[in-house]
């Protein structure tokens, strides 16, 4: 039996295709005022203005930015989640719409994630798509690494806002316009990021043999991480350690008293990960011991890996081909990099989505690049995935 009814398909297509127009303008509106995680002010206003234009109720998360809306009545529910946050990047696009925030640029899609929400909300206020059950719209701030999934599960939202299962989609420039990538299991890494310290003794750089060098340390520090990636774990399994930054000393013939290095993990396998964390802890302080210094380590941020429900991605897949034909629903890309999207799908089953979103992938600009842009022709597909995804997984009128 199909996930969906043909009239709900129909009607997933014509309510989205309906909205194609404005979906373009909410995303070209929310890309000109991009804000950084937790500091997602306007654009909040911006939602809430939207909804409440629509009759919908919109409850704010404590701190000011983000929320939630709920449509529709019953036992059952379904979460449907956009990112609000920007990235620190220069905008270098030239498009009629950019940035108007020197230094800041939807430069991940999450304007685009925002606007498909916003339509897909809309086409449910107006009753276009049938769905049998509640319907939770969460609008969430800081996705770009500060937490934002775990502040909110923190203030109890899936108590507050029960969902019984969940769906995201993230704007893809690696698959087409017109195709999905979709998979069961982990699609995405985990991430941690460190704070790793070497400590010395400081002094004139003249007289090292008075010193405790922390830069020394830290050098050996970087080339040995890099064996424990190498050396450590099974070529067959995808793992990433990089140190994004060395922080320490202030002139060249001054020897410092420490030296800061800010680092990421990335695995899939949780036993992995911890290989990789317990060897960075036992390789910097022994480097550290073999110098006369000191090393310490501090965990700053935990993203799980993003695991795709079998039952609920099955449902999602259906729908999707239901929509847009067998031969556009692909396999996911499975990537090291990290969503927090993992902390939601930890606590009940979803599906987390690629939405193809480039004319030419080949010639197409990754995620967090200044000149990141996306073809607009995706975003009614991702309001129709949204909305036959709600469909499918609650049940339909």
């Amino acid at each position: 039996m199909p996930v969906l009814p043909e009239a709900t398909i129909r009607a997933a297509c014509e309510a989205a295709a309906a909205r194609a127009d404005l979906a373009v303008r909410l995303r070209r509106e929310l890309h000109r005022v991009p804000e950084p995680a937790f500091e997602e002010h306007e654009t909040t206003r911006y939602v809430q203005g939207f909804l409440r234009e629509r009759g919908i109720p919109f409850h704010r998360f404590r701190w000011g930015t983000g929320g939630v809306a709920v449509l529709g009545e019953g036992d059952r529910s379904v979460l449907l989640r956009a990112d609000l946050d920007a990235l620190p990047v220069e905008e270098q696009t030239g498009l009629p719409y950019r940035s108007r925030r020197p230094g800041f640029m939807h430069a991940c899609g999450h304007d685009a994630h925002t606007a498909m929400l916003l339509a897909a909300a809309d086409a449910l206020a107006a009753g276009d798509v049938a769905v049998d059950g509640r319907v939770v719209l969460l609008f969430q701030p800081a996705e770009e690494g500060h937490g934002g999934a775990a502040a909110i599960l923190g203030e109890g939202f899936l108590e507050a806002f029960p969902a019984d299962a969940a769906v995201a989609l993230h704007v893809w420039t690696g698959l087409p316009t017109g195709t999905v990538g979709i998979s069961e299991g982990p699609i995405m890494a985990s991430m941690d990021r460190l704070r790793l310290v070497f400590r010395g003794q400081g002094g004139h750089g003249a007289f090292p043999h008075a010193c405790v060098d922390p830069v020394v340390m830290s050098a050996e520090g970087i080339l040995s991480f890099q064996t424990l990636v190498s050396r450590k774990v099974d070529p067959a399994e995808p793992a990433v350690l990089t140190v994004g930054a060395v922080r320490g000393g202030s002139a060249a013939n001054v020897i410092p008293e420490s030296v800061e290095l800010l680092a990421t993990v990335r695995a899939f396998d949780p036993a992995v990960r911890q290989e990789i964390l317990g060897g960075i802890r036992r390789l910097g302080e022994a480097i550290a011991r073999g110098h006369g210094g000191g090393f310490s380590m501090d965990l700053e941020e935990h993203y799980p890996v993003t695991r795709n429900d079998p039952g609920a991605t099955a449902r999602v897949r259906e729908a999707a081909a239901a929509l847009l034909g067998p031969e556009a629903v692909r396999p996911a890309h499975r990537t090291l990099g990290a969503e927090d999207m993992g902390m939601i799908l930890a606590r009940i089953p979803g599906c987390y989505v690629q939405l193809g979103a480039a004319t030419d992938p080949s010639r197409a600009e990754p995620l967090h690049s200044p000149r990141f842009e996306l073809d607009e022709k995706c975003l009614p597909i991702g309001v129709m995935v949204l909305l036959a995804s709600a469909a499918a997984l609650l049940g339909h009128g």
